[in-house]
């Protein structure tokens, strides 16, 4: 017999009685809205030398990483007529003191954990240096 073959009866019983409506409860179970982090993410800047002090090539590998992180952005990355070309704020390129720099925000973290762990294994595999930055909190 044919595995494409339908089946003249269902397989489904039936559900009797008037159906269920589901109360959602956008405050939790306690009736309070689940805790915030008061605590901004940290930062990192991914520097474009080693730990042995020599310049991290290709050119522009901070571009190129920032690029393969653009699409993690606040609310997920839009598609179609609203996709447009530009970095996330979560991985953005920089040239710090006249070195080419990626800032990583921990924010990535909490979007997509596999995102953060390839920007890290990227600068640790690479010998890059990383330090922890100081968001600029000044508002402008």
């Amino acid at each position: 017999m044919d595995a494409a073959t339908q089946q003249t009866q269902g397989t489904m019983r039936a559900l009797h009685g008037p159906p269920r409506r589901l109360r959602l409860n956008p405050a939790g179970p306690q009736g309070r809205p689940p805790p915030m982090s008061l605590q901004k993410p940290r930062q990192f800047t991914i520097q474009g030398l080693t730990l042995e002090g020599r310049t991290f090539r290709p050119s522009d590998w901070a571009e190129r990483l920032a690029g393969a992180m653009s699409c993690f952005r606040p609310g997920g990355g839009a598609g179609g007529i609203a996709a447009y070309i530009g970095y996330s704020p979560y991985c953005v390129p920089q040239v710090v003191d006249g070195v080419k720099c990626v800032i990583v925000s921990e924010a990535l973290q909490g979007i997509e954990p596999m995102a953060w762990d390839f920007v890290m294994n990227f600068a640790r595999d690479n010998h890059l240096r990383v330090s922890e930055t100081t968001p600029d909190t000044s508002g402008g």
